[in-house]
């Protein structure tokens, strides 16, 4: 009996490596859906969409043809518009120029009447007050004046900041470290309890109606605003007017704020300094000495020479 020979299997093909990415297979082979595929073969076939009757290639060509008159029309508006719209803008430019020319003449015409209104002011004390004239002027902030005195310069504290609620907001005093008109309003009132004869923050004259007020964080001295560092300047007996403000209650609340708050301050006395006279100086009544004043009897006023507003 012959044997027969065990028939060998050639067995199955290996399996695929992406055999187990069917769907990403399939994404990839059929890139395009199966509805877009078979649009586009339909507007092939009708010959890609394009009009094939007479009247909607007329259609067509109608439509492009406006179009691109508009696109015309307004490139040609704005060519011609920007001669006149540059015009315009000269002539603007030459208002505000000739505006601003007229505000110049005018504000000096007005420091010509003030100076002149002064000069009728100092020869109407000189009159009338006779060698009094002079000190009243004086006293009342109305000429320049020079002679010692002493530089004392306030500056808030370093990186002082913004905001409130510390003790200064009830006690006079602040956290801080920003100098305000408080400080300034005793500062000033210490130097004229020392003996100034004239006083003035950072050029601003200071009067008998001058006004130390705040707007915000800004300190306004006569409605004029004023920044840091503040330099005070005092007409007086420089070493003595320095020693007795340094003394007072003032100057002891200003080494407070220096030792509680940071604000840094200092005090020098000069030879010579000089102050401008008031800008805007308006008395607008003034009664004179009358012979009881003085004797307390009640019946004379109080011989400033400043008036009252």
């Amino acid at each position: 009996m012959s044997q027969q020979h065990p028939v060998r299997s050639t067995g199955s093909p290996p399996p695929r490596p992406d055999a187990s990415m069917s769907l990403l297979t399939n994404v990839m082979d059929h890139a395009l859906d199966d509805g877009y595929a078979e649009a586009t073969a339909r507007r092939a076939a009708e010959g890609g969409g394009l009009p094939r009757t007479l009247r909607a290639k007329l259609g067509l060509a109608a439509g492009l043809v406006l179009a691109a008159a508009v696109v015309t029309l307004g490139a040609a508006q704005t060519q011609i518009s920007a001669p006149v719209v540059a015009k315009e803008r000269e002539e603007l430019i030459d208002r505000i120029q000739a505006e601003t020319t007229a505000v110049d003449g005018l504000e000096e015409d007005i420091e010509e009447l003030r100076g002149e209104v002064g000069e009728r002011q100092r020869a109407a004390l000189q009159e009338h007050g006779g060698d009094r004239g002079a000190l009243v002027a004086l006293l009342s902030g109305a000429t320049e004046v020079t002679g010692p005195g002493i530089k004392l310069v306030v500056d808030d504290a370093k990186d002082a900041g913004e905001g409130g609620g510390g003790p200064r907001e009830s006690s006079g005093f602040a956290d801080t470290g920003r100098v305000r008109d408080r400080d300034m309003q005793r500062i000033v009132n210490g130097l004229w309890q020392s003996g100034a004869e004239a006083v003035a923050i950072n050029g601003q004259r200071l009067t008998a109606l001058s006004a130390i007020r705040a707007a915000g964080d800004a300190i306004l001295v006569d409605n004029k605003p004023l920044v840091p560092p503040y330099t005070v300047l005092a007409v007086g007996d420089g070493k003595r007017l320095g020693t007795r403000f340094q003394d007072s209650a003032d100057g002891r609340y200003l080494h407070a704020l220096e030792e509680n708050f940071g604000i840094r301050s200092s005090v020098s006395a000069q030879d010579r300094i000089g102050l401008p006279a008031a800008p805007s100086l308006i008395v607008r009544t003034a009664q004179p000495r009358t012979s009881g004043a003085g004797t307390g009897d009640g019946r004379g006023t109080a011989d400033t020479g400043k008036g009252t507003s």
